[in-house]
Order: C-alpha cells, then sequence, then structure tokens
C-alpha cells in the first residue's frame, strides 16, 4: 500500500529561515522522509499565481536542503494569463529548477503543454484552481497533469471520491482556508494580474473583510481519505487564526 505523501506549503517563509527549521515549527508531525514537495515562490517570476510576489521564500540553500533530503520543490506557477513570448523569456528561471522530483502546479493548459515538450523532468499539477469536479475533467486534466488537485470541498463528497478511478493520481487539501467556502474566487485572477508587475492589478475578494480574517482553518480527516485510497495530500500554515492560509 501506498505511505501518505504531503505537499506542504512554505509561503509567508521569510527567505532568511531555513526551510527545515521552518517545517519543524509549522509542520512537527511530518517527518520530512514523507514531503514529497514543498511549495512557495523562488525567484520572481510572471508565471506566478495562486497568492502575489512579493518577496522570495524558498532560497538556493532550501533547495539544496530538500534535494538532500529526497524532496522536491514545487514552484505556483499558477497565473491564468500566459503567452508564448512570456513562456520563452522565463526559460532560464524554469532551466534553473528542472530536475527530477520537481513539480510545476499550473492553470494554464497551454502552459503545461510547453513545460511538457521543453522540461520533461517537472512533474506539472493541476491547480485546485482550475476547480475540477467531475470524472470527465478529471480524465481530460490527466492527459496533460501527471496530478490533479481537487477542490477542498469535494473533500465531503465520500460517493464521488470512492467513484474515482485512479487515486494515485490525485492530491486532496490536508486543511483548508477561505477557499473553502468562497461563492467567486475572485483573488486568483487579480493575483495572475498582480504577479505581471505592470503596476496597474489591484487585489479582488468576494468575501468580507471579517470573513476572510475570522474565519477559522477546517482539518479534513486524512485517515479517511487514506482509507479511501488517497495518499497524496496538500497541507496549507494557518496565518494564526487567519482563514487565509499560507
Amino acid at each position: 500500500m501506498d505511505k501518505i505523501t504531503y505537499s506542504v506549503s512554505v509561503r509567508g517563509k521569510p527567505a532568511r529561515e531555513p526551510v527545515g527549521y521552518y517545517m519543524e515549527a509549522y509542520f512537527p508531525k511530518i517527518p520530512v522522509s514523507s514531503v514529497d514537495s514543498v511549495f512557495g515562490f523562488a525567484e520572481r517570476s510572471t508565471l506566478y499565481g495562486g497568492r502575489e510576489f512579493r518577496k522570495p521564500q524558498l532560497t538556493d540553500g532550501d533547495c539544496d536542503f530538500l534535494y538532500e533530503h529526497g524532496s522536491g520543490v514545487k514552484l505556483p506557477l499558477s497565473n491564468h494569463f500566459v503567452s508564448e513570448a512570456e513562456y520563452e523569456q522565463n526559460q532560464p528561471f524554469l532551466e534553473k529548477y528542472h530536475r527530477k522530483g520537481n513539480q510545476l502546479v499550473i492553470v494554464n493548459d497551454d502552459l503545461a503543454r510547453w513545460v511538457r515538450r521543453d522540461y520533461p523532468d517537472y512533474s506539472p499539477e493541476a491547480s485546485v484552481i482550475k476547480d475540477i469536479r467531475t470524472h470527465d475533467d478529471i480524465g481530460k486534466a490527466l492527459e496533460i497533469y501527471d496530478t490533479v488537485v481537487l477542490p477542498m470541498d469535494v473533500n465531503n463528497d465520500i460517493r464521488f471520491l470512492k467513484s474515482i478511478e485512479d487515486k494515485s493520481r490525485i492530491r486532496l487539501f490536508m486543511n483548508a482556508g477561505c477557499a473553502y467556502k468562497c461563492p467567486l474566487k475572485l483573488c486568483y485572477k487579480s493575483f495572475s494580474r498582480l504577479n505581471k508587475f505592470t503596476g496597474d492589478a489591484t487585489f479582488q475578494c468576494s468575501q468580507s473583510d471579517f470573513f476572510r480574517t475570522h474565519h477559522e482553518m477546517v482539518e479534513f480527516d486524512v485517515d479517511r481519505l487514506f482509507d479511501l485510497g488517497f495518499h497524496k495530500f496538500k497541507v496549507l500554515r494557518p496565518k494564526g487564526n487567519i482563514a487565509t492560509a499560507f
């Protein structure tokens, strides 16, 4: 039987804080040997999405630490808007982290196809932002991506989860923040625009400030999900008691 593996967020980690110390402090129950990837921002790129890029969280030293411990780096290249010219401009960035075990979280299918063509050692993952909820959508995504992250609230649909044929290529959330109950998820496209660094984009959110900052995070029953046949999980670090997790 496959063991549980985790993709762990270091969003919010100061670059100066070694990733080993960070994981020990915020994820003490998850051994590094069970971490298949750590995701966060490295150097600046216009391909980033999911959150606004302000500063790097992963340094070259952090990457070396993860490689030495058998974990990969996962870059959140979940920008909605990517042209082929922009992709070409990011070649040095993509080349730097191209190695077996490293993963890319992607929303734009064209970007995923270009990466497949030019960087075969990366493992592309369909972002939760794609909002994949049906068997048909899972099948189409798995033609392009190695793994698919399902929306947080799908964890509650046990009948649907049981009916997924290839659970080995599905990643579920271990915990969830404000996106769990968000009606529109406007922030994701606004983050995509902000990460173009043109200075003319603004943050958008479909929820009240009160809900975003006071709604507690949700913890899912990982043992139950594992018993259903899932063994890949995504783990967020809450910022105190704030629901907008890193």
